[in-house]
């Protein structure tokens, strides 16, 4: 019997250290986590707090972009974005209509390919609500040869291929107006089409296409007018190979700003501003004048 005591005895004590032991194991290591917070806090009554910068470090703008000139001049733009404290991701595309469906699903933050007029135009179409956050820079349209050498050499029925959306239709009507080759009805102006050719002496047959096929089709058409960024994309330089382009003040020059688009109401986003701010800095202007020499004109 005293044995069973005994051995009881020895359990309880031990049961009583080994608990003893695991308290005070952990309470010291506690304490001084507590004590060295409140000492750091202790320590910046008097200080100003400055914003961590690894909280934005890792933010993304996500953009969509056409390849070129935009996506090239953005890529510019990242480092000077790292700086800010963000990163820039850039996504390609090809056509005109994702970039915008993706914007206003969310699927980015913005995007960078279109002028105003477009963009409006979209709205309208779509029932989407996207707005401009600001202008950077805009893009001669101009007249390329395709089987025929010059304007003067056109024969009678030639074809020109000129862009099939609505904006872009009417700015290239504009400029084939603008060398002499049609007429348009007085009122047409940027909402021009094909149906408002009033006067067209050579018999021309304007062919629609699709902005990014243009460039595409001057092996089968006469001449073609083509977007800036098209004709970029295709090794063209508006100063060299151009027949004619958009004059500097005309309605097509002064109109057809390239803008960042963003949903309604982010316009004025941290993270927006700074992505203009990068755009419309010194690096950015001085790289678009050296690359695209005319074929990309900076609005800043």
């Amino acid at each position: 019997m005293k044995r069973k005591m005994i051995a009881l005895l020895l359990v309880t004590i031990l049961g009583t250290m080994s608990l003893a032991g695991c308290g005070k194991k952990e309470a010291p290591a506690e304490t001084k986590e507590t004590k060295a917070g409140a000492d750091e806090t202790a320590g910046n009554d008097d200080e100003t707090t400055v914003p961590d910068k690894t909280q934005t470090a890792g933010e993304t703008i996500k953009i969509g972009a056409t390849p070129s000139p935009h996506a090239e001049i953005l890529e510019q733009a990242a480092p000077l974005l790292e700086e800010k404290g963000y990163h820039l991701e850039i996504i390609e595309f090809v056509d005109y209509v994702q970039p915008n469906l993706a914007l206003d699903s969310q699927d980015l933050d913005a995007n960078y390919f279109q002028h105003l007029p477009y963009l409006e135009q979209f709205n309208e179409e779509r029932g989407t609500a996207l707005v401009s956050a600001a202008a950077i820079h805009y893009e001669p349209f101009g007249i390329y040869t395709g089987k025929t050498d010059s304007i003067e050499a056109l024969a009678d029925g030639a074809q020109i291929a000129v862009p099939n959306d609505a904006t872009n239709e009417a700015r290239a009507l504009l400029l084939l107006e603008a060398e002499g080759l049609i007429t348009l009805k007085e009122d047409a102006g940027l909402n021009a089409t094909v149906r408002d050719i009033a006067e067209n002496p050579k018999n021309l047959q304007i062919v629609e296409i699709e902005a990014a096929q243009v460039v595409k089709s001057l092996q089968d058409v006469d001449l073609a007018v083509v977007n800036g960024n098209y004709a970029i994309e295709a090794g063209l330089k508006v100063s060299e190979d151009a027949l004619a382009i958009e004059d500097t003040e005309s309605i097509g020059a002064t109109t057809y700003a390239n803008v960042i688009a963003v949903r309604s109401g982010e316009e004025q986003s941290e993270a927006i501003q700074a992505l203009i701010e990068a755009l419309k800095s010194d690096e950015i202007k001085q790289f678009i004048e050296e690359k695209y020499e005319g074929g990309v004109v900076p609005l800043f």
